[in-house]
């Protein structure tokens, strides 16, 4: 498993943040943190992909270290 952050331009909604269950949001003003741990790439890129699906401008996708 890798730890990530994920950073986005939006407050993302309860509804949308529930398809994330593996995810911790932050939310700041006009930004949203989500971090926790993917198991793969692959799920990553599917997160990244679901959010650029729902037009939110991902700012910053980062692996954080063990």
């Amino acid at each position: 498993m890798t730890k990530v952050m994920i950073r986005v331009q939006d407050v993302v909604s309860e509804e949308l943040l529930s398809a994330f269950p593996q995810l911790v949001p932050t939310v700041t003003t006009a930004q949203t943190t989500l971090t926790g741990t993917v198991v793969d790439q692959e799920e990553l890129q599917g997160v990244i992909n679901f959010l650029a699906s729902m037009g939110i401008t991902i700012v910053d996708v980062l692996t954080i270290p063990e």
